[in-house]
């Protein structure tokens, strides 16, 4: 891709996130300062809060963007949907042992979204845009969610899970959408959507 004199900013701790810009082979600095608070009230609707935390992450950064700079923030959420009287739930990362353990009951035999919210800011243009999977878990067991929680310890993973480690490979059964998304970055879309900024 030409950058056409643009420097690109990635200002995300994820290390999957890094990985998988790298992978775009395009020339970029990590800059993870910032400023934001992640948190949002009771009312929004859970949809629009990878949005809201991406858009924040941008606006939260350290320092005033220069001339020719483009900063990409993201937001990865999993979601529950809405099941019966159940109203729709984010699983953010968990707290502890105990939190994981509940959290992958909770996706056990059931489809969930992982959404990631991407915002790209220059000093005279902004752009966010998001990206749904559809991610289907087997029903998993007692014993199945345990090894993973204790031998893995996913307490750094929204949804207490990584689809490219253990419990993707035997729980997963199905996904709709792009993986890259579910790890962490919807890269071909991210591609796509810096061609058009620049």
């Amino acid at each position: 891709m030409n950058l056409q004199g643009k420097h690109i900013i990635l200002g995300s701790n994820s290390p999957r996130r890094r990985e998988l810009f790298k992978g775009l082979d395009i020339d970029f600095e990590v800059d993870t300062g910032n400023n934001f608070q992640e948190s949002f009230g009771p009312g929004i609707p859970y949809d629009q809060v990878p949005r809201l935390m991406s858009q924040g992450k941008s606006h939260g950064f350290h320092r005033p963007l220069q001339e020719g700079e483009i900063l990409i923030t993201a937001d990865t959420m999993v979601i529950l949907p809405p099941q019966g009287e159940r109203p729709g739930e984010i699983l953010g990362k968990p707290k502890d042992r105990a939190d994981a353990l509940r959290m992958l009951r909770d996706l056990s035999g059931r489809a969930h979204h992982v959404t990631t919210a991407v915002t790209l800011r220059s000093l005279s243009r902004e752009e966010t845009f998001d990206v749904t999977t559809q991610v289907w878990f087997k029903p998993l067991t007692e014993e199945e969610i345990a090894y993973y929680v204790d031998t893995y310890k996913p307490y750094d993973k929204a949804g207490a899970y990584a689809i490219q480690e253990w419990i993707g490979h035997v729980g997963i059964t199905r996904i709709e959408g792009s993986y890259f998304n579910v790890v962490g970055f919807p890269v071909q879309r991210v591609y796509e959507k810096l061609q058009s900024f620049l």
